[in-house]
């Protein structure tokens, strides 16, 4: 043990190596209802409970379960079949979790975009899903618009908090045309079937879809709520993007335990331990750039965080110092969680008990899951308790593979096992360590990065002879996407002339932060770009 601290909720090891009992993660029963079934079942235990909080709007159970319907029933009226997708373009919003659980009543599959995306990248996901229907938030309507005459599959557009233009459809008005009673749904194989198809960036560059079965978000957010032990009487906050599976699993997984969720557009310090304060939350789930924020606000400690049984970070490594620092603000216990899009997301979580927190590690596989290390040659070898090597793991919430990616799904699935493309080491009790990323991954305030787009996007300007995008750590964001650039001969160049041509043409948080110019790329002797020893640079 690294040593104690005193808070206003107790005394909080920093470290521990307290063992865990054998039994932390038993195994579980899981129901065979497809994932709207999960609404179902809670409306029907507590109809006139709180569901969501958005602003000054208010959902009971009742109100999701029925305004679902109504969206079911008004996404069959417009020819909208079992396996067709419909797109989802907003930022967090009712109408999201609305449509989310009405196009699972309506047999669809659910294709969710970065409302942040720029044309190209909305077309490429549009166009890649077959995606039959969109729901789109108002001000991107101009975006869609540029696109659509190049996505003949796409057939009907809803518009959400604003407006129509000619010939689309309003969602309020949509939906309020239908009667609220359940649908007719079509037969669903639990097994089988998908319900959600979110695109997840690669090392080749392109996103590839997801393919997740309704069984793989049931059995996910079951293990969830049963190994973090969420009931009725919690309440947490959800400012984690929607579109984003981690956003998607706090979501699926309160509405299953009853509980209730208080929905941000998006983060705001103040706003955030305000609404915490306000709705005596008890959960709060983040990443590591708001842990910060939080850290560091003057104010923190002003707010009154005690309803708070803990708070888990995600989607990125958490700092030793930022999880400290969190404890030490807010009085509340703080440890690392780990998921992937592949894995519904949720694998690993640290215990709620404090003296089996183990800082620098993502917590023992979550209930039914099982994992091993396997060599980074082959990645066939099983290797030794302590030993360095690729993640892999199989369970009920590992996806069906990659849409429209054999190649893609037969590297990934193995033998039923599911590689991670992440290097860890495994302890004695089963806790799992990150040591670092086998995928070239960057992780920019918990967003993936592909450093191939960025770098294929660079070699389309007029004075780049070659580029490698690596990341540099920084100390808010994580890491920055860096580029190193090869210029042609004779040609010169400012850093913020290659900024500027990548600004606006992807996502903001894919843009370039910083650029270096270099007489050469290091490369193998079969040309793979020599990452590390660009990292090492910085």
């Amino acid at each position: 043990m690294q040593g104690t601290f005193s808070s206003t909720q107790g005394i909080f090891p920093v470290s521990s190596r307290a063992k865990p009992p054998p039994d932390l993660r038993p195994p579980l029963e899981y129901p065979g209802y497809p994932l709207h079934g999960l609404l179902r079942q809670t409306f029907g235990r507590c109809p006139d409970k709180i569901a969501l909080v958005y602003g000054e709007r208010e959902l009971t159970f009742r109100d999701l379960e029925e305004r679902s319907n109504a969206c079911a029933r008004a996404l069959t009226r417009l020819g909208v079949r079992k396996g067709d997708r419909v797109a989802l373009l907003t930022p967090n919003s009712v109408e999201f979790e609305i449509t989310f659980f009405g196009g699972s009543k309506a047999g669809a599959i659910l294709t969710s975009l970065n409302p942040a995306y720029k044309e190209e990248e909305i077309h490429y996901q549009l166009e890649d899903s077959g995606a039959r229907a969109l729901i789109v938030h108002a001000p991107l309507m101009p975006l869609v618009e540029s696109v659509r005459g190049d996505l003949p599959n796409l057939k009907e557009i809803v518009v959400t908090e604003g407006d129509a233009p000619p010939g689309f459809l309003n969602f309020d008005a949509w939906i309020a045309a239908e009667i609220t009673e359940p649908p007719d749904e079509p037969s669903i194989d639990q097994a089988k079937d998908l319900i959600a198809l979110p695109y997840s960036s690669g090392t080749t560059g392109r996103p590839k879809g997801v393919m997740l079965s309704h069984r793989n978000l049931v059995c996910n957010y079951h293990q969830f709520i049963t190994n973090h032990r969420i009931g009725e009487s919690d309440g947490g906050l959800n400012f984690l993007p929607l579109y984003h599976i981690y956003g998607c699993m706090i979501m699926g997984g309160l509405i299953l335990a009853g509980a209730k969720q208080v929905l941000m557009r998006r983060f705001d310090v103040e706003d955030a331990l305000l609404l915490i304060e306000r709705h005596h939350l008890t959960l709060f789930h983040a990443v590591p750039p708001a842990l910060l924020a939080i850290a560091h606000h003057p104010e923190t400690e002003n707010y009154d965080l005690s309803s708070l049984r803990y708070i888990m970070s995600g989607a990125a490594p958490l700092p030793p110092e930022v999880r400290r620092l969190t404890q030490e603000k807010t009085g509340c216990l703080t440890f690392m969680g780990y998921g992937l899009t592949e894995t519904s997301p949720v694998t690993h979580m640290n215990p709620l008990e404090e003296e089996w927190v183990r800082e620098e590690s993502i917590g023992p596989p979550v209930s039914d899951l099982e994992q091993k290390v396997v060599d980074l040659e082959t990645g066939e070898q099983e290797l030794e308790t302590g030993e360095v090597g690729e993640l892999a793991l199989k369970g009920p919430q590992v996806m069906q593979g990659y849409w429209n990616a054999p190649e893609e799904t037969a590297r990934a699935l193995r033998g039923g096992w599911f590689h991670t493309g992440d290097i860890v080491r495994i302890d004695e009790d089963e806790y799992v360590y990150i040591v670092d990323r086998l995928k070239e991954m960057i992780k920019y305030k918990g967003f993936s990065v592909a450093p191939a787009e960025l770098e294929a996007l660079l070699h389309h300007h007029p004075l780049v002879a070659d580029v490698a995008v690596v990341p540099k750590a920084d100390p808010e964001a994580g890491e920055i996407p860096k580029a190193f650039i090869v210029l042609k001969d004779g040609e010169s160049a400012e850093p913020e002339e290659i900024l500027e041509f990548v600004r606006g043409k992807v996502a903001g948080f894919k843009e370039i932060r910083e650029v270096e110019f270099i007489s050469q790329i290091p490369k193998s002797g079969s040309g793979k770009i020599l990452r590390r020893v660009l990292r090492d640079r910085n």
